[in-house]
């Protein structure tokens, strides 16, 4: 069986790794270079627009996947809809983030206050309103912190707007009411065909300027069940099948839901290691109508992507219970071309690993 891919990066790469085993092939879509997942099949490279080479690369393949959200309307307008899971309907859900905050609201999922943003004006009476900062995002692009903007001022506002108000396929912008939670946490489920569901624990993530550095996986959180009931309407509404990542905030001990994405996520690539059967296995079982697999933690965890430059490899392999992945992406600032994970029993020396790994990126944080 052959799985076409929307894309070529890690996450393509980690969806081939774990699909070889299985026998599977794989094939890339990009309308760019060469990517780190090149090398694990056949590379299809369509020029915008280009809807023949598209309908092309489909027609090779037995089922089309993506690895991120931003994919164009040429290309989902180019492929049969029956080709492609997880649906199409769930990524056009989440390309958009007004859309999928209605989304959520009408399958009575709490979100942050927001507001929609079509002019300068907008945003100054949304600011004025909400009396806290807002952080402004474009409505559609943007990840790991871009495409968005932290504001307390009136001329903050207006540096906003010009900045994110005029770029090109943003289609307006949002802005949310900034509120102090406690924590944000991270669903990973998979849900098959026939309408199985399975989830993996919550994992509890830290950011720095937007982007993620850790997840931690909480086998015994208390909103467990909480985040897997809002994941089971989110999945059972879109007839979702495949892997998707739900992001969360814990708002004094209830649950605002911050983002989904339709693809294996960065929360969940722990479970390589820790888990018995990984997101990346899991995504591929659903899509190909495999039987599904167990998603219990072998052993406590810790995800650290690796941002920007490869720490020396020596003296990671010298810590306890830690795992290397590197991406085959070139080094440059605030791209991540790799993660560890930390696979230990002890709790006391899992966060001294961490802390380890973190120093050598200059955090302090665990």
């Amino acid at each position: 069986m052959k799985i076409g891919i929307l894309g070529n990066g890690q996450l393509a790469r980690m969806l081939a790794l774990a699909g070889k085993p299985l026998g599977l092939d794989f094939s890339f879509y990009s309308s760019g270079v060469d990517g780190c997942a090149s090398a694990l099949g056949d590379g299809t490279y369509c020029a915008p627009g280009d809807a023949r080479c598209i309908r092309e690369f489909a027609d090779g393949v037995d089922v089309v996947t993506f690895e991120n959200e931003n994919v164009s309307p040429d290309v989902l307008d180019a492929i049969p809809v029956d080709r492609i899971l997880p649906s199409v309907e769930s990524m056009r859900v989440a390309q958009d983030r007004f859309t999928e905050k209605q989304y959520l609201e009408n399958l009575g999922i709490s979100v942050p206050e927001y507001f929609v943003i079509d002019s300068e004006r907008d945003l100054l009476r949304a600011l004025h309103k909400s009396q806290s900062p807002l952080i402004v995002k474009t409505r559609r692009q943007g990840y790991d912190g871009r495409g968005q903007m932290l504001i307390h001022t009136d001329q903050d506002a207006r540096t906003a707007w010009q900045k994110l108000g005029r770029e090109p396929d943003s289609n307006g912008l949002i802005a949310e009411t900034m509120i102090a939670f406690e924590r944000e946490i991270s669903m990973i489920a998979v849900r098959s065909q026939d309408n199985e569901i399975r989830y993996y624990p919550v994992t509890e993530n830290r950011h720095e300027h937007g982007t993620l550095v850790t997840a931690t996986v909480r086998p015994d959180d208390p909103l467990q069940s909480k985040a897997e009931d809002y994941t089971r309407r989110l999945m059972q509404t879109l007839d979702y099948v495949g892997v998707l990542g739900f992001e969360f905030f814990d708002y004094r001990g209830e649950l605002l839901a911050n983002e989904f994405a339709p693809r294996v996520h960065n929360t969940g690539h722990w479970s390589v290691d820790g888990a018995i059967c990984s997101q990346f296995e899991n995504h591929l079982r659903a899509i190909c109508g495999l039987p599904l697999g167990d998603t219990s933690m072998l052993v406590p965890s810790t995800m650290c992507n690796i941002i920007g430059d490869h720490p020396d490899l020596a003296d990671v392999l010298k810590l306890p219970g830690v795992h290397y992945h590197h991406y085959q992406k070139q080094p440059r600032p605030d791209r991540k071309i790799g993660h560890i994970t930390v696979c230990e029993h002890d709790d006391r020396l899992m966060r001294e690993v961490v802390s380890s790994i973190m120093k050598m990126f200059g955090s302090e944080g665990t």
